[in-house]
């Protein structure tokens, strides 16, 4: 099967999928010369990624049914990978996700940051296990659901996001709030997480992501 052709050679990717209209709707937001991008490690191992943007950050765009041991493969071998996930594929998945984030803990200062258990939630029980970064797209105009991280308890932190501010982040590299997309991830996040966890009753976080500045300091530890 023919799939693309890139620097006068082609390659068939194992971990290609059929491309849908939600693959394309998405990869049409970001520069064409950002998408479509071989990566390939020392070893000699190369894949296609969805997008590339010139911050390093790999965005895979993931409609169909992932087993565990593959996005484990893909979390190892891109250094900087975002995962956006069709929350549409599966009927109940999106009443799933509100239910169990309506009924999680609240974390942040502003209560939109919950600890949400995966008993009952299809795509936390497939999803939660990653250390990327995950965005659900449950095809809200407004927003996707930002996975953070699981717990030692079985649970996960789940927040909404607006949808065109992820789009600006890693659109416009040069902007202040993406070079601090890239510190949260790497650093704030696994703090926060590990620091909420060691509180007595997992005491509230005073964080508020959505604000002005919000990824800045503005939290306490």
């Amino acid at each position: 099967m023919w799939h693309w052709a890139h620097e006068g050679s082609r390659f068939c990717d194992p971990w290609w999928e059929n491309e849908t209209e939600w693959h394309r709707a998405w990869k049409g937001q970001f520069p064409v010369n950002w998408q479509e991008v071989v990566h390939q490690t020392a070893t000699g191992e190369r894949h296609i990624a969805d997008v590339k943007t010139d911050r390093g950050w790999v965005i895979e765009f993931q409609h169909s049914y992932l087993k565990p041991e593959e996005r484990r493969s893909r979390d190892a071998f891109y250094p900087k990978l975002i995962w956006v996930v069709d929350g549409t594929r599966r009927k109940r998945d999106r009443a799933q996700l509100i239910s169990a984030w309506k009924a999680g803990v609240p974390v942040g200062g502003n209560s939109l940051v919950r600890k949400a258990f995966s008993d009952d939630c299809g795509l936390l029980r497939e999803w939660a296990g990653s250390n990327a970064p995950i965005f659900f797209d449950l095809g809200e105009m407004e927003r996707l659901w930002w996975l953070f991280a699981k717990s030692s308890t079985g649970s996960a932190y789940v927040q909404p996001f607006p949808r065109a501010q992820f789009i600006a982040w890693h659109r416009s590299p040069a902007t202040e709030a993406a070079r601090q997309f890239d510190e949260f991830v790497s650093d704030i996040l696994p703090k926060m997480i590990a620091d909420y966890e060691s509180r007595p009753q997992a005491q509230p976080l005073g964080w508020d992501p959505l604000q002005p500045r919000g990824l800045r300091r503005s939290f306490r530890f």
